[in-house]
């Protein structure tokens, strides 16, 4: 299911169309109105750990300031390498949270079934933009997913005819015509490394020449720094070397701004969901720590921090549902 439809699948009503740029002091009329508040509880202290995406590393650094904030005696550690490390950490429990940026692979679930007998639960906690990025004095309008198909995979499988390795090949004058296409990414245990292979590759592959990177910090900077580069990563990490160019679905399409709004309606072709993976006995209680942890996260305060920190926060409906799949009230 991608991320248009189960948008739709989960919460029938829009999402709140927020810009991803909101100051800190917009964040708060920025979230849904109709999320709850969250309250401190008594009798929180404790060890939490989170082993998992890079893309959502900030957010649960944030995340866990604040829940500390509400809880002084709890110690989380947070590990953010990949989303490929969050189900392996998940199923052999040595980490309570597993930040994903895709959802779980067939045998990642499988994995964690014959260990514990039920499956992983995925928590959907924010929305993301994935960005394609390009130098922030490059002209270029905008490109559709077949021309960003044609300049990063060897495969092709959206359409283009040829291959493109020049700025000129995609409308580009003067002295950008004859520039060539310097490629960054991520690795391949990345989640956003997977969403992009899948999503604008057509889960093609990747060509030779791309410049893998361990972070998503790692791609933009390189693109910041390269005038012909490209590179594509999680909306939260633009800077200001680099712009975030509009999208088109289709060869001909219109562009569109990688924006909230447009993330929200379907028009933005490369929107998802970001999860946190957790162990949830369907027959038993989370423990104290992940409930507050979790409920926290999908209340007014936590989908502020989401804002803050660059990417679009979930409407109350879609919260709402979570927290009763969860059993938190």
């Amino acid at each position: 299911m991608n991320f248009k439809h189960s948008i739709k699948y989960l919460c029938a009503a829009s999402l709140v169309a927020t810009p991803v740029w909101a100051e800190d002091e917009e964040a708060a009329s920025a979230v849904d109105p109709d999320l709850p508040t969250y309250e401190q509880v008594a009798g929180i202290s404790g060890n939490l750990s989170s082993i998992g995406s890079d893309t959502l590393n900030n957010l649960m650094t944030l995340w866990a300031e604040g829940f500390q904030g509400f809880y002084p005696n709890v110690n989380i550690q947070i590990q953010g390498a990949g989303t490929g490390t969050a189900p392996p950490a998940i199923t052999e429990g040595t980490a309570n949270f597993g930040p994903m940026s895709r959802p779980m692979r067939e045998g990642e679930v499988q994995a964690f079934e014959e260990r514990h007998g039920y499956p992983p639960t995925l928590v959907p906690v924010a929305i993301d933009l994935l960005a394609v990025y390009v130098h922030r004095d490059n002209p270029i309008e905008g490109l559709s997913l077949p021309q960003v198909d044609a300049i990063f995979s060897a495969t092709r499988r959206l359409g283009a005819p040829a291959d493109i390795t020049t700025w000129g090949q995609v409308g580009l004058e003067g002295a950008w015509a004859a520039r060539d296409i310097t490629l960054y990414s991520r690795n391949a245990v990345s989640g956003t490394y997977g969403f992009f292979r899948q999503n604008a590759l057509g889960d093609g592959d990747f060509k030779a020449t791309i410049n893998e990177q361990p972070g998503s910090a790692s791609v933009v900077q390189g693109v910041s720094e390269t005038i012909g580069g490209i590179g594509y990563s999680g909306i939260g990490y633009r800077t200001a070397g680099v712009r975030a160019i509009p999208l088109a679905t289709e060869d001909g399409g219109d562009f569109m701004e990688p924006s909230g709004e447009n993330a929200t309606d379907g028009s933005y072709p490369l929107a998802r969901f970001l999860y946190l993976a957790v162990n949830k006995n369907p027959n038993e209680p989370l423990a104290p720590l992940e409930r507050e942890f979790l409920k926290m996260v999908l209340a007014k305060q936590g989908q502020e921090v989401v804002v803050r920190d660059g990417f679009v926060p979930l409407p109350a409906a879609v919260a709402a549902q979570q927290l009763e799949a969860l059993g938190i009230e």
